[in-house]
């Protein structure tokens, strides 16, 4: 590949002058922070060949003019020099072309990228704030290019929700010519899917409050569920909520909790009876469901309430059980083929290209509002960034991200602090004590959260 080569070879590099200086994010002079960020020894102006930039995510994803259109250049750098700082303001996307970098999010932390590694296809740092240090390993050359990169991206990413109805589910060449997939992707496009409809006081309570209504009002429907009333009040006595006193009965929860809160409590409880399957190997896929979504939703509440008050906990509670309720369709049309279904690990192997669209879908039907109904589509798109504050697709996007640590899929995935999302958190406030760190302190109230929402 004589033009990847060429790159490095005989770059058409040129001395970094004062006014290509002021444009980098190096000048210490305009960041808040004490930073000792090294200025490159060279910067090249050379545009990028299409294929060398189509390695990238999420570069890849977007036409080969879009991508020739956004503002880039070439930085080279020594071994030991500081690429950029945790929590410097920056206007660039990063990623290494050559070289090793050692990524720091905080003093405890830290991982190492190489160019051509699966890792060194994805950013260092996506964010407007540099969730992280990045310190050169070895010679490095760097590519940066616009943080423009994101409007873009999230201008395509919301093109496709809103064009959903056009778009060929296409599945993995694995199970691409199974019959069960081509029918149920057939009943997707034809609008024949039989999908779940709310619980009787869920969606009630959701059409009452529509109109102006008080606590009586709320309180009297929520009374037609007895086991509904039991977990609404075992959810306002619990420590998510560090209730002074206990309460006793419905009235006093919903005043407690507020109205908004409650309907969105009463969602998220009644949400449990659309996780049902009556054959014994799908209702156990279903359970394995219900508990990820759980934490997804226990995790998003507790980074809602970290925010201080940017976003409703109990919005990103039921933001989060409803990120893969797409799935639900999906095993509920194998229960009606118990013969004919394949597998769980090809129904697994499908979710990933099945979720979003089939749980947009669900949702519109269940009266969501468009913020809910794109969440399965967001909802692993890493890359996404929503704009300048943080907003309840940013918490599930981070959720769901924490939500595959540990797993074998990690290995594959962005490190948190490289993605748009990470670093508005506390208003993009990062610091060595504010960082991955948080969501281990946070074990205790997602383990609250996960036990008074079983």
């Amino acid at each position: 590949m004589k033009w990847f080569n060429s790159l490095f070879s005989k770059p058409e590099t040129e001395k970094q002058s004062d006014e290509s200086r002021q444009m980098t994010d190096n000048n210490n002079s305009e960041s808040p922070v004490n930073v000792a960020v090294a200025a490159p020894f060279k910067v090249s102006k050379q545009q990028l060949d299409a294929r060398l930039l189509k390695r990238f995510i999420p570069l890849r994803f977007l036409d080969a003019t879009v991508i020739g259109a956004i503002p880039q250049e070439v930085r080279y750098y020594k071994q030991d020099d500081v690429i950029f700082q945790l929590g410097q303001p920056t206007s660039f996307v990063y990623y290494v072309l050559k070289g090793s970098v050692s990524v720091q999010p905080d003093s405890q932390n830290g991982y190492e990228v190489e160019a051509k590694s699966d890792q060194g296809n994805l950013p260092l740092n996506s964010s407007q704030t540099c969730g992280s240090k990045a310190i050169a390993l070895t010679d490095v050359i760097v590519l940066v290019i616009s943080v423009e990169l994101n409007r873009l991206w999230a201008k395509k990413s919301q093109t496709d929700i809103d064009c959903v109805e056009l778009i060929d589910i296409e599945l993995p060449e694995a199970i691409n010519d199974n019959q069960f997939f081509t029918s149920f992707c057939d009943a997707y496009h034809e609008n024949k899917l039989q999908l779940p409809s709310l619980p009787n006081v869920a969606f009630k309570l959701k059409e009452a409050m529509k109109d102006e209504i008080g606590v009586n009002e709320a309180a009297e429907i929520i009374h037609l569920d007895a086991a509904i009333v039991t977990k609404l009040i075992q959810v306002a006595n619990s420590p998510l909520y560090a209730p002074t006193k206990p309460i006793t009965n419905c009235q006093d929860a919903i005043n407690r909790l507020g109205l908004h809160s409650t309907r969105n409590l009463v969602m998220s409880i009644s949400l449990k009876q659309l996780f049902q399957c009556k054959d014994k190997k799908l209702m156990g896929a279903m359970k394995q469901l219900w508990i990820n979504s759980l934490y997804t939703s226990s995790l998003s509440f507790v980074l809602a309430q970290q925010c201080g008050g940017h976003i409703n906990p109990e919005d990103a509670l039921l933001a989060g059980l409803v990120t893969d309720i797409g799935v639900i369709p999906l095993l509920h049309f194998a229960d009606q083929y118990p013969e004919k279904y394949p597998d769980i690990a090809e129904l697994d192997l499908s979710i990933p290209y099945l979720r979003a669209p089939v749980g947009s879908l669900l949702l519109h039907t269940l009266g969501f509002s468009k913020e809910f109904s794109d969440i399965p589509h967001h909802a692993e798109n890493w890359f996404y960034d929503s704009g300048e504050s943080i907003t309840l697709t940013d918490i599930v996007i981070l959720s769901k991200l924490h939500g595959y640590f540990g797993s074998e899929k990690a290995q594959d995935l962005p490190h948190m602090n490289t993605i748009p999302a990470y670093s508005k958190l506390k208003e993009g406030q990062l610091d060595p004590d504010f960082s991955l760190s948080i969501l281990q302190q946070a074990k205790q109230r997602i383990n609250a959260a996960m036990s008074v929402m079983r």
